[in-house]
């Protein structure tokens, strides 16, 4: 007798058990988008800040101000966000969120003072905060098992595309319209993605049923991600996950999780601290090392570049590798890079292959564990989990940036702050050999035994 193994499926069964359809890659390619959108908002603010400073009149400590207001500011958006979007749904809080940095930014370019500029600075940036987790959840939620970590890396390269567009923009924008030009574009071009996200993404059926939504709903939303496909088959009583009930919150430190939840909030930490030092601090080190300014930059620019090559690129190599193997590969060969790239700290050739050879490891490795973090954990805490790592990596940059000035005005060489960032790569490292070695027991405690499904009976086919 011969039985259609996707009988009595709950809904995220059947998705995870089917291959990746149409509506799928468009979702994707949405999110890439919303991604792209992210990266090109969060980037202008540091080419519009100088420019501030000089038709204002404003000191450094009005600008650090904002500065600092505005990473809180995304921190904050990103610990709300989780929670919410696991709770009320993914796609209303990612709109919401698109449309506070949308119109925060554009509003941006009205305004004559620090005081307003700033206060809409930290408005965007709470909707930046909450945009990021809550579209990499959604992302994960439609797509099928066997390509959700693939996919969401794929997705999240859009924030590093963004910001290489960012620049771009204002190199043009700037000289021939101004600043307050470039603030009004970028912050219209996400708002333009809220009736295509509103039209082609369907909430996610697991947020659907936690809400105990009409099986209608539910199946509306199924429909229209899985076209032609025969969802008579699909289990609606199944909808709700089992055992996985608890508040994002909750789950994402319990005790099953408190250990992954831990050492993916290292990952974050360290992987965007050390980014943040070399992005920042490489320009001045390598001129106090007799490097001229454009030659300094160059190579900052080799790793923006790099950083976009590798993060599209480890997408296609997740989908045939481990994700904590290549994790741990990248983190060693960002080790090896540091180590190289000290040893070539006078020579501009020399520096700028590194640079680049280290940008292809680096944000690759942050692109990971978007994904990583992403499967972690139960759908009914997804968000949480992304939106909390990510809050918790944004502070990286705070302790990086302090360390960093530190080092600097210390008098340390360009090639002695590399191989102290090498510390922290080596620590990350053995973080993601940890939370390799934990999966297992993670995924025994709370993953739902198989049940039998039915009329599959033991020996037929």
């Amino acid at each position: 007798m011969s039985t259609d193994a996707s009988a009595g499926l709950s809904p995220q069964e059947f998705i995870d058990q089917r291959p990746m359809g149409r509506r799928q890659r468009l979702i994707v390619k949405v999110g890439l988008l919303a991604m792209v959108a992210e990266g090109l908002d969060t980037s202008i603010a540091a080419f519009v800040y100088p420019r501030i400073k000089d038709d204002w009149g404003v000191d450094g400590g009005a600008v650090t101000v904002t500065v600092t207001l505005s990473v809180l500011a995304m921190i904050v958006g990103g610990v709300a966000a989780g929670p919410l979007a696991d709770r009320y749904g993914r796609k209303v809080v990612t709109l919401a969120g698109i449309a506070t940095f949308g119109l925060g930014t554009a509003a941006m370019g009205f305004t004559d003072g620090i005081g307003l500029f700033a206060g809409l600075r930290t408005l965007a940036c709470l909707g930046l905060g909450a945009v990021l987790p809550t579209v990499m959840a959604l992302v994960a939620d439609w797509m099928p098992a066997g390509r959700r970590v693939q996919m969401v890396a794929l997705a999240f390269a859009g924030v590093t595309a963004g910001t290489a567009v960012g620049g771009i923009l204002a190199s043009v924008l700037i000289s021939s319209a101004g600043w307050p030009t470039l603030l009004v574009i970028c912050g219209i071009v996400p708002l333009l993605l809220i009736p295509v996200i509103g039209r082609v993404v369907p909430e996610s059926v697991g947020v659907l049923a936690a809400r105990k939504r009409p099986r209608e709903e539910l199946r509306g939303a199924l429909a229209a991600v899985l076209v032609d496909e025969d969802l008579s088959r699909v289990d609606w009583e199944q909808s709700v996950e089992r055992k996985r009930s608890r508040p994002g919150p909750k789950a994402v430190l319990s005790r099953g999780f408190f250990l992954t939840t831990v050492l993916l909030w290292l990952c974050f930490f360290l992987g965007q601290g050390v980014a943040f030092v070399i992005i920042t601090y490489l320009p001045e080190l390598a001129e106090n090392g007799g490097l001229a300014e454009s030659k300094a930059a160059v190579s900052v620019a080799a790793f923006g570049w790099g950083g976009l090559i590798g993060q599209l690129s480890v997408s296609f190599v997740l989908k045939r590798f481990d994700r904590f193997r290549v994790l741990a590969a990248l983190w060693a060969l960002t080790a090896v890079g540091l180590g190289a790239a000290a040893l070539a700290a006078g020579q501009f050739v020399a520096l700028l292959v590194t640079a680049f050879l280290l940008g292809l490891c680096l944000p690759a490795a942050t692109s990971v564990l978007q994904a990583t973090a992403a499967v972690a954990y139960p759908s009914s805490a997804r968000a949480t989990g992304v939106s909390w790592a990510n809050s918790v990596g944004k502070v990286g940059p705070l302790f990086g940036g302090l360390l960093g000035g530190i080092m600097v005005d210390a008098g340390w060489s360009l090639a002695t702050v590399l191989l102290v960032l090498a510390a922290p790569v080596t620590l990350a490292l053995l973080a993601t050999l940890a939370l390799h070695a934990c999966r297992q027991q993670q995924d025994e405690s709370y993953t739902p035994a198989p049940r039998p499904l039915p009329g599959l009976v033991s020996g037929q086919s």
